[in-house]
């Protein structure tokens, strides 16, 4: 059905890479959200009044709270398509996860409110009012939120958007606790122990504030900025380093401002006896492809390294071994050398994973100088340490 619904209301609905198109995908996935919720609330609600049942009536708010942020993903979807402009140069993509953020705050919030409510229905229960035809009803309702999961997924996977992946979760955390809420309405009802519903009632609360923080969790990690995707660093490595103008690659740092805004800068090792229009060119035929190919706006600098005195590439070969000696996991770049009166300088970057410390870094040059001096004692080392950022 959502595909007929995409095809219906969404324009050139298969080119998702089109920040419009995926615009309309993220508001038909709210509307939608919308439409749902608020007649699983106004059902629900009735439900739980005429049953008298705290755990349903607390399943309802929670699809009001749902509404609300259903409403929530569709202003981050129309704000975070708007245009560049003075003060936000980078667009305003970062906007969708703010609105994830503010979703999850919601979440959180109204399954603290119904925390506080299901204490009390614990320390004092009331008697239930079984009502067949309501429960079969609310297990109908059910269906509507495995088919909110199955869309809101859908739309996810097609646009790569992290609030409808939210949404989707959500719903199925809603699918799980209004079953659980149906077993213990029948088991209340049967067994007399009216306080199992307050118990299955704070089991749902606690339910809702765990999807919220796992979704604000999530959030909070890509807006601090985090590690790329695998795929995509070797996808632009391959494209890099796939001319044979190109040595090497170092210092990759990628940037996310957004879905489907991404910048990326590199240093790229080129021979420094190379005819600099020539891999100027190369440079920016590469920085084209990656916009075209991954929808990455890539920058490339430039590193000239020495190619053809073999004493050089002698000696950074041999740095390199006893570098990758100490720890496996470190690489060398920029590697120059310089002569003095006495002794040679090896001048380097080292790079070292993500999160080494300055004590350790210092460590790491000790280390690395020392290894030198032990293979030649007319070496010296400079040394730069590098994190690693991908």
């Amino acid at each position: 059905m959502i595909k007929l619904l995409l095809r219906f209301f969404v324009k050139n609905h298969e080119n998702t890479t089109d920040k419009n198109v995926r615009e309309k995908y993220g508001v038909l996935g709210g509307i939608l959200g919308i439409i749902c919720n608020l007649f699983l609330f106004g059902l629900k609600l009735v439900i739980g009044s005429v049953m008298g049942s705290m755990a349903i009536t607390s399943d309802a708010f929670n699809n009001l709270s749902d509404t609300g942020s259903s409403i929530v993903s569709i202003l981050g979807a129309k704000i975070s398509n708007k245009k560049p402009d003075k003060d936000h140069p980078f667009g305003h993509g970062r906007f969708e996860y703010i609105s994830s953020l503010v979703v999850s705050f919601i979440i959180m919030l109204v399954g603290f409110n119904l925390l506080t409510d299901s204490f009390e229905k614990i320390l004092h229960p009331t008697e239930l009012v079984f009502n067949l035809p309501a429960l079969i009803i609310l297990v109908l309702s059910m269906s509507v939120k495995v088919w909110m999961y199955s869309y809101n997924l859908y739309l996810s996977k097609k646009i790569d958007s992290g609030v409808l992946m939210a949404t989707a979760k959500d719903s199925m955390n809603d699918v799980i606790s209004t079953g659980a809420v149906i077993v213990a309405t029948v088991i209340g009802y049967f067994t007399g122990i009216y306080i199992i519903d307050g118990i299955v009632s704070l089991i749902v609360s606690a339910i809702i504030m765990y999807a919220g923080f796992g979704i604000a969790k999530d959030v909070i990690g890509t807006l601090l900025g985090t590690a790329p995707e695998p795929s995509l660093v070797k996808s632009l490595t391959d494209l890099i380093c796939g001319h044979d103008e190109i040595i090497g690659i170092h210092d990759l740092i990628v940037h996310d401002y957004g879905p489907g805004r991404i910048i990326a800068s590199v240093h790229a090792e080129v021979p420094d006896n190379g005819n600099i229009v020539h891999v100027h060119e190369i440079i920016d035929d590469i920085e084209q492809d990656a916009m075209k190919e991954f929808d990455v706006m890539l920058v490339i600098h430039m590193d000239p390294v020495c190619t053809n005195c073999e004493a050089t590439e002698f000696l950074r070969q041999k740095t390199a071994t006893i570098v990758s000696g100490i720890n496996s996991d470190f690489t060398i770049h920029d590697f120059r050398i310089t002569d003095g009166e006495h002794h040679k300088n090896l001048i380097f970057d080292v790079v070292v994973p993500a999160g080494t410390d300055e004590m350790k870094k210092e460590e790491i040059r000790k280390d690395i100088a020392r290894a030198v001096a032990e293979y030649d004692s007319g070496l010296r080392c400079v040394i730069t340490v590098d994190t690693l950022f991908v």
